[in-house]
Parts: structure tokens; sequence; C-alpha cells
């Protein structure tokens, strides 16, 4: 772009002092001739840099899921291919359910068993209430006649035994009511854990992206140790797209700005963006925090870039960015807009210069 402004000034000179002799070719008009573009130059590339800041280290990441198992079983069905779209919901793979499906119907089955001696008990209670009735008014006959001498001593006694017998039959049918109350509460949520273990012989995709590093096969068995991921998922709806600048560019760089980026995957096309927001923070900003005092030596250390994150407008949201996608881009401020053309024009013939690929083999 240089070169053509140059080029553009050159011309105008050749007119003004060689085709037209407007003004005489001496040693002052060769002077500021000659001056001239340099200062204005380096004026316009300073104001550019604040006013309009670029950068030529743009890119494109996404969210990488690793994808864990919430169960541990032999691999059944892996329908998926590498690198190839996924929709949100298809299947990733399968785990052999036999064993989960079993532990369900075990599940199942102790829990009818506890709710059938849930009945039960609560039947016997409920035949026992009327014979506990009836015990308690004899034992209350049994005692008038007794202290009248109207009455056999054994008599009250029996009714006495017989009421303390139906009533320790209903303490033991209530303990039996309440151990399988308790008993139903932990088998429905042994039920519960086994229908979730079930539902996950089957993984899902948690998003629109591709699955990369794909080792899984059926035959594999698959662990649940986080550690021990059986793929990774880049998802591709929320694409992450960061600039780095120098710090002192970013003066004037506030979230809606507009933005500008190309990729080298896609010479010649601009993106359109807008910046989301600035990362106000580089790895030299952290401090562990320890028992130890900080080290303050100097490091001969790169200066750390700030990274501005900017969101793809909607007429170019379909356009897919692949994780780890390089390129350049500029961000145009509230300030100097009058030279904003300037940057645009820039960023338009660098663009250009990712249709050539320089190699030499």
């Amino acid at each position: 772009m240089e070169i053509i402004l140059l080029g553009i000034y050159g011309f105008f000179v050749w007119l003004i002092f060689f085709k037209f002799k407007w003004l005489p070719w001496n040693f002052t008009t060769q002077f500021i001739t000659i001056t001239l573009p340099i200062v204005g130059m380096m004026v316009l590339f300073l104001l550019l840099n604040i006013c309009a800041p670029a950068t030529n280290d743009v890119r494109a990441m996404n969210y990488v899921i690793p994808i864990v198992p919430r169960i541990t079983g032999q691999v059944t069905e892996v329908p998926i291919q590498p690198n190839r779209p996924i929709k949100k919901g298809d299947v990733l793979f399968k785990i052999d359910p036999v064993p989960f499906e079993a532990t369900v119907k075990a599940a199942e089955a102790t829990l009818r068993g506890l709710g059938d001696q849930l009945k039960n008990a609560a039947a016997k209670k409920e035949s026992l209430s009327p014979r506990i009735d009836l015990a308690k008014k004899r034992v209350e006959q049994f005692t008038a006649l007794a202290s009248t001498g109207a009455g056999k001593r054994a008599d009250l006694e029996q009714a006495q035994s017989d009421l303390g017998n139906l009533e320790s039959e209903f303490l033991a049918a209530e303990a039996t009511e309440s151990q399988a109350r308790a008993q139903i509460t932990k088998s429905q949520a042994d039920l519960v854990n086994a229908r979730y273990d079930l539902e996950g012989t089957t993984h899902f995709a948690p998003a629109n992206g591709r699955v990369a590093n794909l080792a899984l096969r059926p035959g594999v068995r698959a662990s649940q140790l986080i550690f021990k991921p059986v793929m990774s998922f880049i998802e591709e709806d929320d694409p992450w797209v960061l600039a780095f600048f120098r710090q002192n560019e970013l003066r004037y760089v506030e979230p809606g700005n507009e933005a500008e980026i190309f990729m080298e995957v896609y010479p010649g096309r601009i993106i359109k963006c807008k910046v989301d927001s600035i990362l106000w923070a580089t790895a030299q900003g952290q401090m562990p925090i320890s028992g130890n005092l900080p080290n303050t030596q100097p490091i001969a250390a790169p200066e750390q870039r700030i990274a501005v994150r900017l969101l793809v407008e909607p007429q170019d949201r379909a356009l897919f960015l692949a994780a780890g996608a390089r390129g350049a881009g500029a961000i145009y401020t509230q300030h100097g807009k009058i030279i904003h053309i300037i940057r645009k024009v820039f960023v338009r013939v660098s663009t250009k210069m990712d249709w050539f690929v320089f190699k030499l083999h």
C-alpha cells in the first residue's frame, strides 16, 4: 500500500514539476518534495496505529470438549467419522447395555418386593386395630368385674395377655412398615441411578461440531476416568476469534467497535466483525499464591500482547472457521474516522496477497 501511495504522489510530482512546470525544480522544492512524503507517511502510520490499529495475529479458536463416558463398559458401536460435521444430539458411540439393563431390572424387582412388603405390613396393622380395640374393652370389663368380686382374676390376666400380644404384633408390623418405607426410598434412588447409567450407554453430541483424534472402535472398553477421554469434540457454534495487539495500541478500542479480519484459508475475503471485549490479562500478570516470596529478578521475557475478542457479524457467521485458522485484521475506533478508509484499503490489498503461495517446491 505504501508503494501505491508513493506512486500516486510521484505522479502528481511529475505533473506539477515536469509536465506542466507549475513550480521550478530547484533545491528547495526538491528538499520539500522528498521530505514531505516521509513526514506524511510517518504521521499517517502513527495515527493509523492508534485510531485504526492492525494486527497480523488473528486466531480462530473453538471450545474443545473431552468426551468421557459416565459409565465403564465395552463399546459396541461408533457411528461417526472423524473430521465430519456432526449435529447436536447425534450418537457418538454406544456401550453394551446388557449389564446395565440387568441392574435396572434387579432394582425394579427389589422395589416391587418392598412395595408388597409395605402393603402387607399396612394390611396387618389395619386388621389388628379393631382386635386391639376389642381387647382393650374386654380388659376394662374384666377389671370392673374383678373389682366387685363378680369376675375371675384369671380371666382378667388372660385378657391383659391377649392385649399385650396384639399390641406387640402391631408394633412389629409398624416397624416392618417403617423399614420398608426407608428401603423403598433407597431402592428408588438406586433405580434412578441404574436408569441413569443405562441412558449413559448411548453418548450424544453435546453441540454442533466435529470429532478429532477419533481412536475409539467397537470392542474397546471405555472408561469413566476423567483423565482418559475417548475422543475430543470441537464445538463450531460459538467460535472465539481473538486478535492480539500491542498494549499501547488499545487506548481507544472499545466494545462495539467495527472490525475487519481476513483469514489465510479464505484469500480475498473480508470478514466483518465487532469488538466484544478486551481480555485484560496475560500470563505475565499472574502471581502464584504460595508461601514463597515472589521472584523479582529481571527476566528477559517477550512482551505479552493483549487479546481482543471479536464477534463475527451475522452475514458471515455461516462461514466455517477452523480451530487454529490464522489471519490478520484491523479495528476501527471512534477516533480519526477520516483516515479509516486508508486502513480499509490496506486490509483489502493485504488479503489479496493470500492468493499467492510463496514456496519453491
